[in-house]
Formats: C-alpha cells, structure tokens, sequence
C-alpha cells in the first residue's frame, strides 16, 4: 500500500450485518467476502467472533478462502474477545472501546482511566500474540478532545500499528472532522482510519474530509449497510475519490454494482431506487429534455459513464418523455416509426401518464404495434402450463413448463409463498438460458374485496445489465405474477436479439 492510495477497509459482515433485521448464514458470508476480494478491497471486516459459533464458523471459513484481502476481526477491549479472533485463525485485530463520557458513564461503567488503561492492556495483548492492531476509540467524534488524543497517544505507544475514528452516531461534519484529523496527525505517528455513520446523512462527506485532512483509509460497507441509518456507502466513497478527488483505490469499480445486487439479495435489504452510482434510478432516464440531451452526448446528465461501475443507462416511458426517447427506446426492440407514427405514440404515452399510469416496456410495445398497425412482437418465451402446491402445512412449491424459442423446459421451485415459488421455478430456467432475474416486484389491488383485481409489475434485468419492465392484471395474483414475469423475459430477451443484429450489422460493410 502506497501512499497515493486510500486503503478500502469493508465491514459489510460486521456492522453491515447488524442492519437490522438482517442475519446471514456462514455460506452467505463466504460468498460475499469472496466477491469483496474479487472487487478489490484491501481488508474485509469478517466479523465479531465473540457474538456466537456461527460466527466464527463464518470467519473460520473466509479464513481459510486464501483471498487477497487481509481479513479483520473485530473485539472490544477484552482479553477473551482478542483470543476468539485468533482462534479464528486471524493475524488481524480490530479492537475497541468508547471513550466518551456518555458511554463511560451510561453503557460502561467505567471511569476516563479505567478505560485508558483497559485499551492499553487489549493493545498490548493482540501485539503480544503477533497480531496487527487497529484501535477504535468509539464515540471519537463525542469525546473531550484533549482525552482523545491521550487515548490514542498511549495505544500507539503500547503498540497499535492504526488508529481508526469512529463518528459512532454520525454526530459530525466535515469541518470538524477537517480539525480532528490534522490535530490527530500531529498528536500520532501511524495511519489513520474512518469510520462513519449516516445518521444526519453525512457519512460519505465525513468520511473524504478524513482522507483530506490526512486519513489513509475508510471504514465502509456496500449499499451503506449498517445500524440506524448505515454506514459510509463504498460506491459512493471510492467514486467520489476516483472522479471527484482524483484518488487511487484498488476497487474494480466494473464490478460495483454486480457486488451491490450480491449482497443485496443475500441480505434482504432492497436499495432504494434512488440511491447514488448503484440505485435502480442512478443511470434511468424519462424527462424528454434529459433523454435528449443523454442521447445527444451522455455527459449532458450523466456524470460518469454508467460502464464504470457495472451499469447500463435505461430510458423509460412516461409523461415527461419525449420523441427523441421514445424513438431510442423503440428502436432497441427493431421498431421503427414515422415520424407522424411516433407523435402518435408519444401523445398516447402521456395521455396515459398524465392519469396516473405508469408506463412498462411491454406497454410501450403494445402501443406502438397497435399505432404501426404490426402483428404482436415475436413470444419467444411462452408459458404452457404451471401447477402452484401452498398450506400451512407444506412449503409452497411450483412447477412450470416453458417453451423458450420452440424448446420446451420444465423446472420446479419453493418459496416463501405461492408466488415467490413460481417465479423462482421461471428464473431457474431463464437463468441457466438468458441469466435473467427479477429486480423488482409490486403488487397493487386496482378493485376492492376479496375478489379484487391485481396488478403486478416487474422489473428484469440480464447479466449485460439490459433492463424491461412489464405488467398483467388478473383476479389470480399468482397467474398475473406470472404472466407479468413471461411478458418482462419476452420484452428483454427480444431487446438482447435486436442487440446482436446491431453488433453484426457493425462488421457487414
């Protein structure tokens, strides 16, 4: 590690774990430090070995994966909390204890001096057993500065090999953090960490004023998982470094939004949509004077280039489209409207909006067959038949035939309910043939009663980061699921087709 580069320090299994309502399994976890080393990070945060078997089961098993990264665990300033991180076969430790009087009176119990004398003997021990020690004085942000500096001074002497600054409750701002840092470089001769919260929305800010005023590294996790309202967000730090600071990571930033969706399905935490570089919505566009622009060159109202982190740009239809984006979004299905023909669409298209109407890719391919006057796009995925099995007694299961492109496949699946279990069925199939998946799943009662009709809209995306979305309304919510899914792979896999007749037409001169 070099100085020109800011060590990317990920505690997506630690603290990204305690997002509430979020546990993952010891396989789970391998699975994402196995592609947090793929991305690049410089250390992986493989959790806190004291909280249970299954978590040192976990970082036994990451341990053992021979990954590039270094990999850390955490333990608060306690002899047996450092044994279980070398139990775990570990050569890093992440120690801890707060050092702010709120927490020294009202969580520890602990005088100023008891506390400094706890971190200097739990850095002592983990220097003593061989290990890198990295010490948090937590609540940093909170604690009497002259304190703080104490602190740190006397566990560096007893042997930390880095110090790291937690903004526990994300209490900070990025001028005080300016102060801290520079008056921490002066007072400590090792490296200095980040590690900030997002509770005021500040985490990412806080976290470069660090690395501006002298930091080398940062506390992060993807998606900006984490307590309350997470931690410092790793895509939107290292992107803001590498394009707005003109810093060095050692992040693949290609492979940031395959690592988002990873870790996303496998901790049930749904990315808001409008979440910066990896939010469904980040490279979306329907506003007709952004299309045009984005078409016309994409730097208009793009920043950087969706291929930069993993993405595609999608357009959508809707009321503030406009010709140019329409036309674009057409012609990624081969159709190609006169231009009186696409008036007549693009009018549609907003009478719908303007009542409300939100406007799928298979929507927008109805209208302008319908205005063209052509025959249905070609099916290339169609449903024969399906057989959903639910109870309270048994697990939801599906089975499902398909015919894709005149072949037939036949898959069955489980799930949490009816519905999950026969779109799961569908993607087993549809990802070994087209690496297709379901993004996003909405559910809406357009009548009431118990007889009501259903709407469901879906959104699929394939692994080159094609995007369609699709819908069906029925009385029967799992036959309208599933009619809605059938529909999104037709539209996505008919986009992928017009894809390659574009690639080969390229090379036929």
């Amino acid at each position: 590690m070099t100085e020109e580069y800011v060590r990317i320090y990920d505690t997506t299994l630690r603290d990204g774990e305690q997002t509430p309502g979020v546990t993952l399994t010891p396989d789970n976890k391998v699975k994402i430090a196995v592609q947090l080393s793929k991305l690049g990070v410089d250390v992986i945060e493989a959790g806190f070995p004291i909280v249970s078997q299954g978590e040192i089961d976990a970082i036994k098993a990451i341990a053992k994966q021979g990954l590039s990264s270094e990999i850390a665990g955490l333990a608060r300033a306690e002899k047996r909390d450092i044994d279980a991180v070398i139990n775990c076969d570990l050569k890093y430790v992440h120690t801890f204890i707060a050092t702010s009087d709120i927490h020294l009176q009202y969580k520890l119990k602990l005088s100023r001096e008891e506390a400094l004398r706890k971190a200097v003997e739990a850095v002592q021990y983990g220097k003593l057993h061989g290990l890198y020690v990295e010490f948090s004085a937590e609540d940093a942000t909170r604690t009497d500065r002259d304190f703080l500096k104490q602190v740190y001074r006397a566990v560096v002497d007893a042997g930390a090999d880095r110090i790291d600054v937690p903004d526990t409750v994300g209490y900070s701002n990025p001028k005080y953090i300016d102060s801290l840092i520079k008056e921490l470089r002066s007072t400590v001769n090792v490296p200095i960490s980040m590690h900030c919260h997002d509770d005021f929305g500040l985490a990412v800010a806080n976290s470069i004023a660090g690395i501006e005023a002298g930091a080398s590294c940062a506390h992060v996790t993807i998606n900006g998982l984490g307590e309350r309202a997470g931690n410092a967000s790793l895509e939107e730090f290292v992107m803001a470094l590498h394009c707005l600071y003109g810093k060095k990571t050692h992040i693949k930033t290609e492979l940031l939004y395959e690592t988002s969706r990873l870790v996303s399905s496998l901790s049930g935490i749904v990315v808001q949509p409008n979440k910066a570089i990896i939010g469904e919505n980040a490279f979306g566009h329907e506003s007709g004077i952004h299309t045009h622009g984005v078409l016309s060159n994409p730097l208009t109202y793009e920043p950087i280039s969706p291929e930069l982190v993993g993405r595609k740009r999608w357009l959508e239809a809707g009321k503030h489209a406009g010709a140019h984006g329409v036309s674009a979004m057409l012609d990624e299905y081969g159709l190609k409207p006169t231009q009186e023909q696409l008036r007549e669409i693009v009018d549609k298209i907003k009478d719908l909006g303007d009542k409300g109407k939100h406007i799928t890719d298979a929507d927008l391919l109805a209208i302008a067959s319908q205005i063209m006057r052509q025959e249905g796009l070609e099916q290339k995925v169609k449903l024969t038949d399906f057989v959903v099995t639910t109870g309270m007694s048994v697990v939801p299961t599906a089975s499902v035939r398909l015919l894709v492109e005149g072949k037939e496949f036949v898959a069955a699946d489980t799930g949490l309910g009816p519905v999950d279990a026969a779109l799961n069925a569908i993607q087993k199939i549809t990802n070994e043939l087209a690496s297709v998946k379901l993004r996003e799943f909405r559910l809406e009662a357009i009548t009431g009663g118990s007889d009501a009709l259903a709407e469901v809209s879906i959104k699929v995306e394939d692994k080159y980061g094609n995007i369609s979305t699709a819908r069906a309304a029925g009385e029967d919510i799992v036959i309208a699921s599933v009619q809605a899914m059938i529909n999104g792979l037709n539209r996505i896999m008919l986009k992928r087709t017009t894809d390659k007749d574009t690639e080969l037409r390229k090379y036929t001169v």
